[in-house]
């Protein structure tokens, strides 16, 4: 028979132990680091020669009327605060009651992917016990939720930037189509919008200045039946440079269609704020919307 490689087990240091052994180096002795960790020297002391036994090294050194971190214990002392102050962060965002309660962010429809969800992720691992309740409709409702206290913080997109907005990045409409569609070559250009979507009028402006007959052929209140329509070619869209869906592509009309105008992506917060919560969801977006396009935060 082949001997059978074991996997060598592995240890793990203790914690306990290792604040100790942080408090002494930091100390210089046992009896104040004892008075920092609100033990006995006997604990302290024991805990120390536990984590030597455990490592086979000596970790500290006698100088004088103190003790100083051996050779062996200098190399630990650097793992040994960043596992102590990672335990430590651990501990407060999951156990701290501060970090409780409840964001409502508005976002329209448009805008959610891709920039969204890995922005929901790493805001949720970092305060677990912070339920966000993402509100997804039209800019025009969005600032009226705003404006009456139902949203702590929404996005718009918008020509421009309103008073008390902070504009993160300007993106032009392009026009979107199914994959290999020809429903762009068409006459009249047939269209597929939400009735209350603010890109309609400027795309319906662009083909009058370009003399480009068109028709409205698909109509709705929801963004689904808008994609679905495009994505089966049966007509044309317009969003914001990369927001397109993965079922569609940006056409290359080469000048057949006329450009279209630039919006803002804004961000707006309460005045009444959530404090650190609200300011790290807020910066989370800002990194999402950053460098003139959207990012995808990982």
């Amino acid at each position: 028979m082949k001997p059978v490689n074991m996997k060598p087990l592995k240890r793990n240091l203790d914690l306990t132990a290792l604040r100790s052994f942080v408090a002494v180096a930091d100390s210089g002795g046992v009896t104040r680091a004892a008075g920092c960790l609100e033990l006995t020297q006997s604990a302290v002391s024991m805990q120390i020669r536990r984590l030597e036994q455990a490592l086979g090294i000596r970790l500290l050194e006698r100088r004088g009327r103190g003790v100083v971190p051996s050779a062996a214990g200098e190399q630990l002392l650097g793992y040994a605060r960043r596992m102590l102050a990672l335990n430590d962060e651990a501990l407060g965002r999951l156990t701290d009651r501060a970090f409780e309660g409840e964001i409502t962010l508005g976002v329209p429809h448009d805008i959610v992917y891709p920039a969204i969800p890995p922005v929901l992720r790493r805001f949720n691992a970092a305060f677990p016990r912070v339920k966000v309740q993402l509100l997804s409709t039209y800019t025009t409702v969005l600032k009226e939720q705003f404006a009456r206290g139902g949203c702590d913080m929404i996005l718009t997109t918008e020509e421009g930037c309103a008073p008390g907005g902070e504009a993160l990045v300007s993106l032009p409409l392009v026009w979107v189509g199914a994959k290999d569609g020809t429903a762009w070559q068409r006459r009249p250009l047939r269209l597929a919008f939400e009735y209350r979507c603010l890109f309609r009028k400027r795309v319906l402006e662009a083909l009058e200045r370009a003399s480009i007959s068109w028709e409205i052929s698909v109509e709705s209140e929801q963004s689904r039946p808008i994609e679905a329509s495009v994505s089966a070619d049966l007509a044309v869209h317009a969003m914001l440079a990369g927001t397109e869906a993965p079922h569609c592509e940006v056409i290359a009309h080469e000048g057949a269609l006329p450009e279209l105008p630039e919006f803002s992506i804004n961000l707006y917060c309460a005045g009444h704020g959530k404090g650190q919560m609200s300011e790290a969801l807020a910066g989370l977006i800002r990194q999402a919307f950053s460098g003139g396009a959207l990012r995808v935060v990982a």
